[in-house]
């Protein structure tokens, strides 16, 4: 059997499947779930293009990362077979660990167990099938590997995870500043001391890549609108679970039901665990939806008809921590209109947090590598004053209320 398939892909054309290996992973069941998870969440909410899926995004990391160890070892970079192998099979998997719906599921399905931890189970459950051939790939995206631009190049300020993305979710959303030139990026990727470093002349990239980020976050990751209708998927989940803990009965999936009904922490994430949650996509989430509209829970059903109808809750952001007072005088006015609890009003009336930070230079740094041999991190080395301000954290405040009518 032919095992070197192209894929047609939108961004970058044919991308060739690079070995045996990659092509039984893909084909595995664990990896063809991302077909069914969506890769940007709620973001379709804000825009109608952004229904791009996880298996799209894990493929393009895989032909980055295709371009970026031929163009290392034309600059003399070693990397074996072996190496070059285990790159692929940790870039491919890096997302194979995401719930419903991405980020949202984490703390609603899951006790604080992140998509990268259950991507680590996964992993390691494939190197079992697998004949321990994954043991390098798990020690690179695990970030022990003593060759640390590996590492980097899976997990790091200028990975192949941010450059696919970017330029991905920037075509699908229509976004046209998020759309970075990751090629010439690659291009400019060298290596000193087994770190990753980007040539002088691919600075102004590097500049256009942070901004692209700041960018992205701000105007489709962080979209106002695609907050609130996060935070109402999130309390759909939070009020079933409510509700089944109190013996009420709700139509739902098999595997949806096991996260509801238990409290799932990483330590009982064992196979029996993994292979109910490798059941567990989108699709079990809009079913749930559509049938929870019509349940008799006055919080259930109208928080699902919110999501359903995208009639969504108003949301303000605001420099300031809201007041308490402001969320009161919503939370009365509902309670007094709806004769619902306090406690159901909270469903409705909330505030939070949302923060960016486009570059974070204490966690790893972007270095410039110039002519003389100089290394310098690219806040030092830009002309750009914006560069350092992009690398301090921004927050901001939200307060969600119901229009005027539930």
């Amino acid at each position: 059997m032919n095992k070197l398939k192209i894929f047609n892909d939108p961004i970058y054309g044919f991308i060739t499947i690079p070995n045996a290996l990659i092509f039984d992973l893909i084909q595995h069941k664990y990896f063809q779930r991302l077909r069914r998870i969506t890769q940007m969440g709620m973001s379709y909410m804000v825009y109608p293009g952004a229904h791009h899926t996880r298996f799209h995004h894990a493929i393009g990391c895989v032909h980055l990362m295709q371009k970026t160890i031929e163009i290392l070892r034309f600059k003399g970079v070693t990397i074996s077979n072996d190496e070059e192998s285990a790159l692929y099979v940790a870039i491919l998997l890096h997302d194979i660990g995401h719930g419903p719906f991405s980020h949202a599921m984490e703390h609603s399905i899951v006790n604080n167990v992140s998509h990268e931890q259950i991507s680590l189970l996964f992993m390691e459950k494939l190197n079992e099938e697998f004949n321990s051939s994954l043991t390098l790939a798990i020690q690179i995206f695990k970030g022990v590997y003593h060759r640390k631009f590996m590492c980097q190049l899976v997990s790091g300020q200028l990975d192949m995870d941010r450059a696919d993305y970017l330029k991905r979710d920037s075509f699908y959303t229509g976004v046209a500043e998020g759309n970075i030139n990751s090629e010439r990026l690659i291009t400019m990727l060298n290596v000193v001391d087994d770190f990753l470093v980007v040539e002088e002349k691919g600075i102004y990239s590097v500049e256009k890549f942070i901004n692209a980020r700041r960018f992205m976050y701000w105007q489709v990751y962080l979209h106002k609108t695609g907050i609130v209708a996060e935070q109402l998927l999130i309390r759909v989940l939070t009020r079933a679970k409510e509700l089944i803990n109190d013996g009420v009965v709700l139509e739902i999936s098999k595997p949806l039901q096991y996260f509801l009904e238990n409290d799932i922490t990483l330590k009982d994430f064992n196979n029996e665990v993994l292979e109910i949650f490798y059941e567990l996509d989108d699709f079990d989430i809009i079913s749930s939806l559509k049938s929870w509209q019509h349940h008799y829970d006055f919080v259930l059903s109208r928080l699902c008809k919110m999501i359903l109808n995208r009639n969504l809750l108003k949301i303000k952001l605001k420099d300031k921590n809201v007041k308490t007072e402001s969320l009161n005088n919503y939370i009365e006015s509902l309670v007094n209109n709806y004769k619902i609890t306090k406690w159901e009003a909270k469903y409705f009336v909330f505030s939070g947090t949302i923060s960016n930070q486009a570059y974070v230079p204490k966690t790893q740094n972007i270095n410039i590598l110039y002519k003389s041999g100089k290394i310098e991190d690219i806040t030092k080395a830009s002309d750009q004053f914006n560069i350092k301000a992009l690398s301090k954290p921004v927050t901001k405040y939200y307060i969600c209320y119901p229009k005027v009518k539930l």
